[in-house]
């Protein structure tokens, strides 16, 4: 029996990485789960990878119209919610003084307002049925990172709206919590590694000797502590950040 059976999530920015990992991990322990990515193509391609039942569903988060649309195709095709992993999230990242307005909005959009709009849409199932698990994925980035204002900015919220949604969605049986992780080996962070002009693995290697355990971090940690924040096991948890990151915020 599986931790997660007759359940479904909704993990955001699923087609690969973290969300992906994710999508996996629920799938593993029995859940039904949307993968939602801006690309519905690519969505469908990775719920076809997933042992279990899967769907893709292509969504922009930081559209209200296309999360109405993608929340009422889940509620319709797998016959509910019951979890949200708001995991979307894109960077652009600049100094201060040579970021746009655009790579300020943009990002913005994606985590904040995405992770808002989701949130309101999923709610109203989760109040209705008096259950509801919320994970939000927040960054070691939210406590300042050198060229990442909008995305620090971005995190931080992340962090206070997961501290106001648990104190008012907890009287309606919902919790909601965040992730934040630290260096995680992703295409993202091999990409980062190009623009600064090093070797993946010895960019991997710098990050790993910044924090206690002396590794970098995958998607599936990630996946391991938003499942644990996900289930009945931590119904006493909510409002909480979890720093995912090796000890580097010690």
């Amino acid at each position: 029996m599986g931790r997660f059976d007759d359940r479904v999530a909704v993990i955001t920015g699923a087609a690969r990485g973290i969300g992906f990992a994710t999508a996996q991990r629920f799938a593993a322990e029995g859940a039904a789960v949307a993968i939602l990515d801006l690309d519905e193509a690519q969505a469908a391609d990775a719920a076809a990878r997933i042992e279990g039942t899967a769907i893709g569903i292509g969504c922009n988060v930081s559209d209200a119209a296309s999360v109405e649309a993608a929340v009422d195709r889940v509620v319709a095709e797998l016959g509910g919610i019951h979890i949200l992993v708001n995991n979307a999230g894109i960077t652009r990242d600049n100094l201060l003084f040579k970021m746009t307005e655009e790579d300020w909005d943009l990002v913005m959009g994606v985590h904040l307002k995405g992770a808002f709009l989701m949130t309101k849409a999923a709610q109203k199932h989760f109040v209705a049925q008096k259950y509801g698990k919320i994970v939000n994925l927040s960054s070691v980035s939210a406590l300042g990172n050198r060229g990442q204002a909008n995305y620090s900015a971005a995190k931080m919220g992340v962090q206070g709206f997961t501290r106001t949604l648990g104190i008012e969605l907890g009287p309606f049986g919902v919790n909601a919590n965040a992730v934040a992780p630290g260096f995680i080996a992703t295409d993202m962070t091999d990409a980062t590694a190009a623009r600064v002009g090093m070797d993946v693995e010895d960019f991997r290697a710098a990050a790993a000797e910044r924090n206690p355990v002396r590794r970098v971090g995958f998607p599936d940690d990630i996946a391991a502590a938003a499942a644990f924040l996900a289930s009945d096991e931590a119904s006493y948890i909510t409002g909480q950040t979890l720093y995912v990151d090796g000890g580097a915020t010690l």
